[in-house]
């Protein structure tokens, strides 16, 4: 009996079917043999790229594979004109689609060895990356999309012009998450700052762990985590203190108004031989500042030849001690807020007083 199935007849699904599966099982098969002998070759060598091959052909999808051998069956058959050309147009999305995600994986594994290897080196690879690779994701994406619309006879074209237009409604809708993007990107291509680096914004200081494409996260001194919008952030004043390679310290000392003459002469030779003394820190000046309140103010200025924050403060305390000791062994007295009261007529003042002390003498006879 001839039993005949959409213009064919059960020999031909037969023969198709047949294709079809040796199709399926040899592509499958030359996958496993290609992915065996490259990780055996990866294994041997130092380089990268064996590395990033196995990967990509690794995520060769099953479905991608018995799309080609449907296809490959297909054309053993007698179908209608439309059929064909929905197997055709079939075949081709899903070859586009195995090519999204072989570069999707291409490209995430290539952007996660970069961060790797660089990461320690340069804190800016992570903040390149995070960004810049969800970019080239999203385009690459898009671009399989549109090729995919064009593939089934949608005029992309029209669409693009209609996704322009609709695109400027969405940047209205959606102008700070937009502006937060750019922002990011800006971050990414400027580098103010990277992951890592110790800045300043307003009065919150601390480093840097995260740059997103809305926020950036700060680890404060408190411990806390503070989130800025990338907006926000390059709006505002931004202090890196990680690329700084000195630091101009200025501080200030007061000694007393009961101070000699030769004494005051010699306090800037004794602050300046104090500063010299440290072997970190550079001499600038030290002057005679002004008069004070309650005080004669002397003002120092001196650079310490590194960043570190802690050699700075060892610097200052090595140079407070040594002040303390200094001024002992010539006499000099530091000053502290004081305020003395002159009255203009004391005879007045102790007539008040010795009356006072005779009332209160009355009081106690009585």
């Amino acid at each position: 009996m001839n039993y005949v199935l959409w213009n064919n007849d059960l020999g031909s699904w037969l023969v198709a079917c047949t294709i079809a599966l040796v199709v399926c099982v040899g592509l499958d098969a030359v996958k496993r043999v290609v992915v065996r002998r490259l990780s055996a070759y990866a294994s041997r060598t130092a380089t990268y790229l064996d590395d990033l091959a196995l990967r990509v052909l690794s995520a060769t999808h099953p479905l991608f594979i018995l799309a080609i051998g449907v296809y490959a069956g297909s054309q053993w058959l007698v179908l209608p004109a439309k059929t064909t050309v929905l197997f055709s147009h079939l075949a081709i999305a899903a070859l586009l689609l195995q090519v999204a995600r072989w570069g999707d994986v291409g490209l995430h594994a290539w952007l996660h060895h970069y961060r790797t290897r660089r990461g320690a080196d340069d804190a800016a690879a992570v903040t390149s990356t995070a960004a810049l690779g969800f970019v080239a994701r999203t385009v690459l994406w898009l671009l399989i999309a549109l090729m995919i619309l064009d593939n089934f006879g949608v005029n992309i074209t029209t669409l693009v012009a209609s996704l322009g237009i609709g695109g400027i409604a969405v940047a209205l809708a959606l102008q700070n998450i937009l502006g937060d993007l750019f922002s990011s990107l800006s971050i990414v291509l400027d580098k103010p700052f990277v992951v890592g680096d110790f800045i300043s914004v307003d009065d919150i200081s601390g480093t840097v762990e995260y740059v997103g494409l809305k926020t950036t996260r700060i680890r404060g001194l408190g411990g806390e985590q503070v989130v800025f919008s990338n907006s926000d952030l390059l709006k505002s004043r931004i202090r890196n203190f990680k690329r700084m390679q000195t630091r101009r310290i200025v501080f200030g000392i007061g000694v007393t108004y009961e101070i000699g003459k030769a004494q005051l002469r010699r306090v800037p030779a004794i602050l300046r031989e104090v500063v010299e003394a440290q072997p970190q820190a550079k001499f600038d000046r030290a002057h005679f500042k002004s008069y004070g309140a309650s005080s004669i103010d002397f003002e120092v200025v001196y650079i310490v030849q590194t960043p570190d924050y802690g050699v700075f403060m060892d610097i200052q305390q090595e140079i407070n001690l040594a002040l303390f000791d200094r001024f002992a062994d010539e006499g000099i007295e530091f000053a502290y807020p004081t305020r003395t009261v002159h009255l203009a007529n004391p005879t007045i003042r102790l007539t008040q007083e010795a009356g006072s002390e005779q009332g209160q003498l009355a009081q106690a006879s009585e």
